[in-house]
């Protein structure tokens, strides 16, 4: 468990890297009950300096630190192909920028499959690290986010971020005055 700016989050790791990210659930012991129940089989532990650092960085671009945190180590063993894809994809996203599900989708060879790519990110467990936040839905509409505090999350760490100001985010973009 760890101090953000937007509250306790959790993080367990193992030997190929980060199992899971956890943002907060309002207050620390619901966050440290859910990485509980989800990483039952881990034991809690000081963190090992890499995975320290890692949780610095988080720290850090939780409060507005410019970290696209790409190279901290993902155990990618615990999904399927098709998310490792998508994950990959949504980490080469620039910090403050923001593209589609269908975006994505085609990013990864597949234009028809925005919906699937919805569904990855849902499963999406390290958020932060793999920015889902950052993918929004066609049209200018946010998109779900299935992280506590739902759409109200990913609003704030995209603002966090800055990319919710009006030349950089499709999101609210409005059409031209006729």
């Amino acid at each position: 468990m760890f101090e953000t700016a937007i509250g306790a989050c959790g993080l367990a790791w193992g030997p190929k890297g980060l199992l899971g990210v956890l943002l907060p659930e309002g207050e620390a012991g619901r966050t440290r009950t859910r990485l509980m129940r989800q990483f039952p089989e881990l034991a809690e532990a000081g963190p090992p300096d890499e995975i320290s650092e890692g949780i610095r960085r988080i720290a850090g671009l939780l409060g507005g630190a410019r970290d696209d945190l790409r190279d901290l180590a993902l155990d990618l063993s615990l999904v399927g192909r098709f998310d490792a894809d998508v994950y990959e994809e949504a980490r080469a996203i620039p910090l403050g920028e923001t593209i589609t599900y269908g975006t994505l989708a085609a990013r990864i060879g597949d234009p028809a499959q925005a919906r699937a790519v919805g569904q990855a990110l849902g499963r999406n467990p390290w958020p932060i690290v793999v920015p889902c936040h950052r993918i929004t839905a066609a049209e200018g509409k946010t998109g779900g986010f299935s992280a506590p505090g739902g759409a109200a999350t990913k609003l704030r760490i995209l603002e966090i971020e800055g990319a919710l100001d009006a030349d950089r985010l499709p999101l609210f973009a409005h059409p031209p005055a006729p």
